[in-house]
Formats: C-alpha cells, sequence, structure tokens
C-alpha cells in the first residue's frame, strides 16, 4: 500500500510546493505557520483592524478575514491600508464561500484567498441528483468556466489561494458520486486544482476540514495519495479540524486530528477553529507546532525499525482485532485507567475527581458517565470498600497481599510477568516499553511467551523521542506476530501547561485511535509542581479551574475518546469559531445551550453562526442551532429545517422543545 508520508517510523517533513503569500513562504520545508480568522463585522473596519492586530501580536503570520459579498471584498481594501498605515504587513487572506464576483474582486487587494469548492460554483440542496457521466463533464465544464477568471486574476496579481473543501458543504453534484466520505472531499478539491494546473496556476494551499477528526485525517491522507498519483507532487496543506468547539473539547479535538498528521510530518500552515476570541486560538496552534521545531527534510534518528509493509488500512477506519479480557478488549469500548498514585493516602474522596461520588445519607456511590473504569495505585492498598464498578490495578507485590483477588489486579514489567510466581488468575497487566532509547532494537523475544494468554492485558508506552510513532510501529509488530492481547495506552506528559498537556496527550494517543489501535487508555503527569487549579493556558484563562491532576487527567481521556468517536460519554458540540458573518455571541450562545444540554449523552449539537457555517458544515450533527438572520435562528433536526427564523431571545427553549420532540431529551438528575 503507498504511504501517505515519508516515514511511519521517522518523521520528518513531506516535502511540498513553495507558496509565495505576500511576502511569507509556505511549504517546502519552511516553518510551519500560524494564522486564525477575525470575527468582526468586515464593514466595520477599525473593529477588525484592531483585532487583527491582537491576532498578530498574538503571533499569527496570517489573518484571514470574511467576504461573504462584494461590498465586504471592496472594504479589504480600507482594512489593509489601515493596517499598513498602523505598521502591519502580515498577509491578509480573504474568506470566500458563495460569491465568486467577490473573490475576484479580494484577489485584487489581499494576499490569498479561500474558495470553498462545496460551494463557489455549486450549491447545495440537499437533494439527490444521479448525474450521467455526460452531464457531470458539463458540470465540470461549467465550474472550468467560472472558475477560471479568478485563477487569472490571481496570476496577475500574484495573489495566492486556498482550495479549502469543507466535509459538510460537500456539494449535491460530488456527493451524488462519492457520498458524503473523504474520498468525496478530495474529488471535491482536485476538480479545482486540475483546472488551477490547466492554467498553470500553482500558487495554490489546499485542505480537507471536517468536525471529525477520523474524517478529517483520512481526506487530508487520501488527497497526499492522489496529489502524488496524479501530479508526482503535493502541494501545501492547511491543516484544521473545523468547529472544534471551545475549552478543553476544542483543544483536544483539534490536536487529535491535527496533532496526528504532524506527527507523520504532514502539515505547513494550522489554524486551530475555537468559539473563543481569535487571538486565543494563536498559543494553542503554538503549542501544537513546537512539538516539530527542527524537524525538516531529514527524519530524526530513532531505534524504532522501519515499516516493510502496512498491515492495517490507514484510509479507512478499522479497529484492531483483540480478544477480550474481562472488560477490556474485542468490541468493547475503550476503558480508562486513572492513575492516583502520586497521592500519598487514597481516600473515598479522591475519587470524586475520577467520577465516583460517595452519598453517605443513602450509603450509595453516584457513579457519572465519565467515571473511569480501573485506578492505579501503585504499593496501595485502599483502606475502604470500593463502588462495585470499579477496579484497581496496583504493582505486582502489593496484588499478591490483596485479601479481594476480583479487585485488585496486578501490573509488570515483560520479564517480571515471565519470571513471576504470582498471576491473577482473570487479569494480569503488562507494561511494554517501545522502542526506547535504551531498548535494543527488535529486542522483543519475549512477546513469544505472553502472547494471546487469555488473561494478559499489554500496556505499550515508549521514552523513545518519537513515541507515538514508536507504539505504532508495535502495533505492527503485535499483528506480524499474530498477537491479539487487548492494548492499553499509557502517556505521559512532562509539558508545564494545562494546553500544552492537553495536546500531548491528545496528540500521542489520539493519532493511535484514530487508526484503530487501543483498548484503553492511562494518562499521567511527570511534571513535580503541577497544579491544573494554579496553570493558565497560554490563552491567559484557566479551562481547569479547581481540577486536580488526577480529573484533569480523568476529563482528557474521555475527551480524547469522544474526540476520535471511540467512546461517547458526554454531549458533542459542533460549534463554529465565529467570523464576521455570524449573526450572534456565538461564545455566550453556546455556553447558554452547553449549560441546559451537557447531560444528554451522545447527542450531536451544531450551534453555527450563519447559514454559510450551517446545514452543510453540520456534517452529522443531530440538532442545528443556525443564524439565519439578525436576532433570528432556524431548528435542524439532521439536515431538515424544523423551525424557521425564530427569534432568539426563545430560541433555546425551542431548542429543548425539539429535543423533546424527537426523543432526545431526557430530565437532568
Amino acid at each position: 500500500m503507498q504511504l501517505y508520508c515519508n516515514s511511519l517510523t521517522q518523521t520528518s517533513r513531506l516535502n511540498t510546493r513553495e507558496v509565495k503569500i505576500g511576502d511569507l513562504l509556505l511549504g517546502n520545508f519552511n516553518p510551519i505557520r500560524l494564522q486564525t480568522m477575525t470575527t468582526t463585522d468586515t464593514m466595520n473596519t477599525i473593529a477588525t483592524v484592531e483585532q487583527a492586530i491582537r491576532c498578530i501580536e498574538a503571533g499569527a503570520e496570517l489573518v484571514r478575514i470574511t467576504a461573504p459579498s462584494k461590498n465586504e471584498a471592496e472594504n479589504l481594501l480600507h482594512i489593509k491600508n489601515e493596517l499598513r498605515k498602523r505598521g502591519y504587513t502580515t498577509p491578509l487572506i480573504a474568506d470566500i464561500h458563495f460569491t465568486p464576483n467577490a473573490a475576484e474582486i479580494a484577489a485584487r487587494i489581499i494576499e490569498k484567498v479561500r474558495v470553498n469548492p462545496g460551494n463557489y460554483v455549486d450549491k447545495k440542496k440537499f437533494e439527490q441528483i444521479d448525474y450521467t457521466d455526460l452531464e457531470y463533464a458539463e458540470e465540470i465544464d461549467r465550474i472550468r468556466e467560472r472558475f477560471t477568471p479568478l485563477l487569472k486574476i490571481c496570476k496577475e496579481y500574484g495573489t495566492a489561494m486556498r482550495i479549502g473543501t469543507n466535509h459538510g458543504s460537500l456539494s449535491d453534484r460530488i456527493m451524488s458520486r462519492y457520498g458524503d466520505t473523504p474520498m468525496g472531499m478530495v474529488e471535491s478539491a482536485m476538480e479545482f486544482l486540475r483546472i488551477a494546473r490547466s492554467e498553470s496556476y500553482h500558487n495554490i494551499i489546499l485542505s480537507m476540514k471536517a468536525s471529525n477528526p477520523q474524517v478529517m485525517v483520512q481526506a487530508y491522507r487520501l488527497l497526499i495519495q492522489q496529489m502524488d498519483a496524479e501530479f508526482g507532487e503535493a502541494y501545501p496543506l492547511h491543516l484544521g479540524v473545523t468547529e472544534a468547539g471551545d475549552g478543553e473539547d476544542g483543544r483536544v479535538k483539534s490536536a487529535a486530528g491535527i496533532g496526528t498528521l504532524l506527527e507523520d510530518g504532514i502539515g505547513d500552515t494550522v489554524r486551530v477553529s475555537l468559539t473563543e476570541d481569535p487571538e486565543f486560538e494563536i498559543p494553542v496552534c503554538r503549542d501544537l507546532v513546537k512539538r516539530y521545531t527542527g524537524i525538516s527534510k531529514a527524519p530524526a534518528v530513532n531505534h524504532i525499525p522501519a515499516i516493510e509493509k502496512i498491515n492495517y488500512d490507514p484510509f479507512n477506519y478499522s479497529r484492531r482485532e483483540s480478544f477480550a479480557v474481562n472488560n477490556i478488549g474485542a468490541k468493547q469500548p475503550p476503558i480508562v485507567i486513572a492513575d492516583l498514585s502520586k497521592l500519598k493516602k487514597i481516600q473515598a474522596s479522591n475519587l470524586e475527581a475520577v467520577g465516583y461520588q460517595y452519598n453517605a445519607l443513602t450509603d450509595k456511590w453516584n457513579i457519572s458517565d465519565t467515571a473511569a473504569d480501573y485506578i492505579f495505585t501503585g504499593n496501595q492498598l485502599l483502606d475502604f470498600a470500593l463502588p462495585g464498578t470499579l477496579k484497581v490495578i496496583c504493582y505486582a507485590a502489593t496484588a499478591a497481599t490483596a485479601s479481594d483477588q476480583e479487585k485488585y489486579f496486578p501490573i509488570f514489567d515483560a520479564t517480571g510477568f515471565l519470571e513471576s510466581e504470582f498471576k491473577n488468575e482473570q487479569l494480569n497487566f503488562v507494561m511494554v516499553d517501545c522502542y526506547s532509547d535504551k531498548t535494543p532494537i527488535n529486542d522483543y523475544t519475549y512477546l513469544d511467551e505472553i502472547a494471546n494468554k487469555e488473561n494478559v492485558v499489554l500496556c505499550l508506552s515508549s521514552n523513545n523521542q518519537q513515541a507515538m510513532p514508536a507504539v505504532r510501529r508495535m502495533f505492527l509488530e503485535l499483528s506480524e506476530k499474530a498477537i491479539k492481547n487487548p492494548v492499553i495506552l499509557i502517556t505521559d506528559s512532562n509539558w508545564n501547561t494545562a494546553d500544552e498537556h492537553l495536546i500531548h496527550f491528545s496528540t500521542e494517543t489520539g493519532a493511535l485511535f484514530l487508526d484503530g489501535f487501543g483498548d484503553g487508555i492511562c494518562l499521567g503527569l511527570t511534571t513535580p509542581a503541577y497544579n491544573a487549579a494554579s496553570v493558565n493556558n497560554a490563552s491567559g484563562r484557566n479551562y481547569f479551574n479547581n481540577l486536580s491532576v488526577e480529573q484533569f487527567t480523568n476529563n482528557t481521556a474521555f475527551s480524547i475518546l469522544q474526540a476520535t468517536r471511540t467512546r461517547i460519554s458526554k454531549t458533542e458540540y459542533i460549534s463554529c469559531p465565529s467570523c464576521g458573518r455570524t449573526l450572534f455571541d456565538l461564545q455566550q450562545t453556546t455556553a447558554k445551550i452547553r449549560s441546559v444540554t451537557n447531560h444528554l449523552k451522545g447527542v450531536k449539537i451544531a450551534i453555527m453562526g450563519c447559514i454559510v457555517n450551517g446545514p452543510g458544515e453540520m456534517a452529522d450533527a443531530d440538532f442545528g442551532y443556525v443564524g439565519s438572520g439578525v436576532g433570528k435562528i432556524t431548528l435542524y433536526r439532521g439536515k431538515e429545517i424544523v423551525k424557521k427564523n425564530i427569534d432568539s431571545d426563545i430560541a433555546v427553549d425551542e431548542l429543548i422543545q425539539l429535543l423533546k420532540e424527537s426523543d432526545a431529551w431526557i430530565d437532568p438528575a
């Protein structure tokens, strides 16, 4: 199977064409560029300029501004002139969706235009139309006719272009032939790219955005493969998870998608789409990118054996086959293990941090949807009765002394397990350090002795600087040896801030879950003085106020499983990051909707600022809350309009009523 990157074991940047955006160079091993998008009304020149300056001073190297019509496109000149007058030369990008003539105006003014091939010429009416080959070819000719003038303007003025496909806004024509698939996303962009190449225009960046990181990752991989097959080269790639949301969820979802690609050397510019002020996106972008500083053409030296053949499909999700050991593996949802081992004395009250709350009046435990399945206690046995569903993992010597062998299970290193006389009849955890510097290459013969023991769960981690590729390589080794024991992913973080920890965990474990690897997750922090209550993220906000380390890592583990769609434990919000088209206060509205619906486990609610980011961008949401005019909201069930142009004052109540009518509502506990 053809690779979509240089190597799966040695991170090195994918070689892409160099693109010039103003004085900024992108692609061809230039630094990964950071960008964001303004949320002000484009017709408000001063407000847009001042917000752009805040973004630039936060570190944005490109600033995108919406231009939904001719008026906004023309006003880009005033915005650009005012920025230049104030001494800022950062390239500007015009965001175009439905209006080709706005793109043609903007391309004469600013340094880059972004067009969405799903709605630049085609329209999205959610109609199923069967196209003959002739009709399909005629539609391509129509696109060529409408798109070529923009290409000629861009060539004349030296303007760059992003062909930006969005999963939720594929045209009816593409949907009719390719369906709602990553390949449909790729073909949507390739149609425009082929036309551009036929006009000898190459100053192009591409993106494959989706709110589902799994779809997004597969689409980028397929795009690289398709460009290589057709052209023998790749164009620069803009990475992003669209409508990621806010706070922890937005960061985790973005890092899982973007980080997975960056790990394989893919990506030339990054935008993190958060429902927050745009300047707060830049520190998250920086945290994502700085992990790869210094990685260029040459692969880093490591101890990971090369992969001769991929034995899984990186373009289609399929969970690795494993057998069940208790509640771990096979088709069961991935488990969460909470690390409590750093607590000096574990008490019943500590379990609140990982989803268990004891009610003394009823003498019962209340168990949340994000309750850890196991806790790791190190060398501690507990002196209180455990909730019925919770079990304990501890070091083998400690587990051997436990009176309850149904609740306490040992964890060994590999040689320790083989040498130990004590083993639990039901369940044993065996740690495997994957291709770390201290481990000789291929010295994993002991796996043959452990292989397929019915009471063994493997715990994979790595001290290799490239930990994710090292663990992924071990999964391939297990496959080659036909070892089907369940696997827990163990990841520690020694970064400093909450954002850095989120990005580290989401990248290293999210990348593996997105490829179907992993039957459980355990996260730990090795930063000695870390306390989430005292650490603000880089944006200056503290999303983890009053959380202990244990609660922070437990919440993050469940968020990663939710983001990778491997275990759904809470409501999912698909929330756009706002822009000049937005017709209501997105941050305030998102917070309000979240406050009354966050108990609806598994329900996906999209909150979109306008019709551009409306029914299309919602992709696979169950319900949609979309701005349809000033002070007006339209509600969707799936892609069907249910209530149109409701006053925003009552729209949240109407959303709740729609959830009730759709049997998606339960009363809060």
